[in-house]
């Protein structure tokens, strides 16, 4: 069984600040299973923007880890919340958690950019 969004959420911004970095909830969705988009901040101005895996890439030995994929990377805001306002549209539950890292990696199971 997974974690619900919100203590995901919260777990999370948690463990950026722990670790000196900065975190925060851009957009708070359904509590129990909101869908999550992390939007990373990196050092250089440039953004990306995470979301969950589709269901096919989900582990069966790991049910309880939620994995993320590229949805963009290093791009400008602007697109970033093109991307943000469009899955809006389709999913008003949607959560959106901010991250100013260089490694998001650290924080989050993402797989290899499509993208």
């Amino acid at each position: 069984m997974r974690v619900k969004a919100g203590m995901f959420v919260a777990a999370l911004v948690r463990r950026v600040f722990s670790d000196g970095g900065m975190a925060a909830v851009e957009r708070r969705g359904a509590e129990e299973a909101g869908a999550i988009l992390v939007r990373i901040r990196y050092r250089d101005g440039l953004e990306g923007l995470a979301g969950p895996a589709p269901q096919t890439a989900f582990d069966t030995a790991r049910p309880d880890v939620r994995l993320f994929e590229w949805r963009k990377v290093r791009v400008e805001g602007r697109v970033i919340d093109e991307a943000i306002a469009s899955e809006a549209r389709f999913d008003p539950d949607i959560w959106v958690v901010e991250l100013e890292t260089d490694n998001p990696e650290t924080y989050l199971d993402i797989g290899a950019p499509d993208v």
